[in-house]
This record gives structure tokens, sequence and C-alpha cells, in this order.
């Protein structure tokens, strides 16, 4: 999955937006049997979690994404958080905190629909967000500028090196819609009565901002694409290759780790055939 990997300056507009796979579904199926039996095995070695990030602009298909590609993981296993506006708590604390205590446990998948990304993206496109941190550098919009963006992007390439660093294997896919797509399925959701309720006038709003919001993507992924938290563009046009191509990239890191089931302690190995004994003569 390496030609979808940000490992050097990107111009989002160079990018395409739609792959079509017509065996995407069939091919999906295999490879959430093989994400399943691989996090049993992570669970029990215990010595890594794993942390997906998804980010994408409104209708990119991240909810659905993430029902299709770990429906077949145990749902113990799958912890999934969608960080909205910051509650009153959320806002006493640095910008982190909420992320980083929705962290997975080691032997767990853990799901952000929306990131810590969103720090440096709608708070960059709507930067009058940022007062209610009530930051005490922060006093006007002026404050607000590229080196503030710049310093906290900084930070998140640190936040990821640290759980990076004690076990944490980071995936990060920005789902690459078009705007054409965009357009198609907001009209869907018009369209439809039973898909009405996905449905806000903010969308609307949001979409006039196409273009800044591309600028921030394009900026946050050349400067926090990391060896250790890699982005990945995915084309988002089709969902079917968007859930594929998501769930590939997944498997083929995770198996390079080689997670192995802890054996048996000696003392109790030596008296397996006790146990069986013992249990067979109830």
């Amino acid at each position: 999955m390496n030609k979808f990997k940000v490992s050097k300056t990107i111009n989002l507009n160079e990018i395409a937006t739609k792959d079509v796979d017509e065996k995407a579904e069939k091919k999906l199926k295999k490879i959430r049997k093989k994400l399943s039996k691989l996090q049993d095995t992570m669970y029990a070695e215990g010595k890594y979690a794993v942390l997906i990030c998804l980010q994408g602009m409104d209708t990119s298909g991240k909810d659905s994404l993430i029902r299709e590609v770990f429906k077949d993981v145990n749902a113990r296993g799958v912890e999934v958080h969608s960080f909205k506006v910051p509650t009153e708590l959320e806002l006493k604390h640095n910008y982190l905190w909420r992320h980083y205590i929705a962290l997975p446990a080691k032997g767990k998948i853990g799901v952000f629909n929306r990131t810590h990304y969103e720090n440096v993206l709608v708070t960059r496109v709507h930067p009058e967000y940022i007062f209610a941190e009530n930051i005490p550098s922060v006093k006007k919009i002026d404050d607000l500028n590229n080196d503030f963006y710049n310093n906290r992007m900084q930070e998140i390439n640190n936040f990821e090196k640290q759980i990076a660093d004690n076990g944490t294997i980071i995936l990060k896919f920005f789902l690459n819609l078009s705007k054409e797509e965009q357009k198609n399925r907001l009209l869907r959701r018009l369209r439809l009565k039973e898909k009405n309720w996905k449905f806000s006038p903010a969308d609307l709003k949001e979409r006039k901002l196409w273009d800044k919001y591309q600028y921030c993507y394009q900026e946050l992924l050349n400067k926090t694409s990391k060896e250790n938290a890699p982005w990945f563009v995915v084309p988002a046009d089709d969902k079917p290759t968007a859930r594929l191509i998501v769930a590939q990239t997944i498997l083929e890191t995770l198996k390079k780790y080689n997670f192995q089931e802890p054996e048996l302690p000696q003392k109790y190995k030596v008296e397996v055939e006790n146990y069986k004994k013992q249990l067979e003569s109830e």
C-alpha cells in the first residue's frame, strides 16, 4: 500500500480521488477474518496497541468504513471514539488530553473517527474556536498565525512519537473525496427520506470552505506523516475500494509485527496431562 503512503511532499490537487476494484467487497471479507485472528493474537501477546486515525470531509465515508472493516473483529477488541466539539471539562485541559485518555490499551485496536488533527484543521479554518481553550498566549486572532499551528503540529508529532515508542502502532488515513462526489452524497441524503437525518445545513456552510480545508489537510499531511505514524491518502469516491485499501494497509502493517501467543508457563505445561485426566474423570 506504499503508493498511498505520504512519504514525500504531496499536492492534493494531483492525487486521484477515485480507484475502483470490482472485487473489493469479496476481498474485504477475507481480510476481515485475518484481522480478527491477528487482533486475538495481539491481545494474547499484550505488547502492542493499534491506533487507527480517520480524517476526511463530510460524507467521505468514515462511519461506514469503520463498520465494514472491523465487523468481524471481537467487539471487545475494538474501541471507537468520535471527537466532536470539546466539552466544558475537556476545555479545562490541554487540547490533547481528551485524545490521550481515549488511547487503546495494549492488545486492542482504537479507532479515532475524527482525531487530534481537528486541532490543526477545523480550528485553523475557524480560528475563533481556539478562544474557547482560554490559552494565556492567545489574546487576539492575529496570535493564531502559521507559527501557532506549526507548533501544534510539532506537538502532535511528539505526542505520536511518545505513544509509538511505548507500543502503539499508528496508522492515519485521509479519505480523499472529490467535491463533486460530496455534492452527490449530500443530494442523496436529501432525496432519500431514510437518509434525511444525516443532513445538516452546516454541511453546506462547510462545503463553501472546501478550498481552505484542502489547504489545511495538505499542510498537516506533509508536516505530520512520519515513519512511526504515517498518513495514507485513500481515494474515497468509491466506498468499497476505500474500505479495502484501509483494511489491506492495516493487515499488511500488522503482519510485519509477527505477534505471538504466549506459551503456557513451564510449571503448568508439565502438568497438562494431569489436568486433562482430572477433567476427563469428572
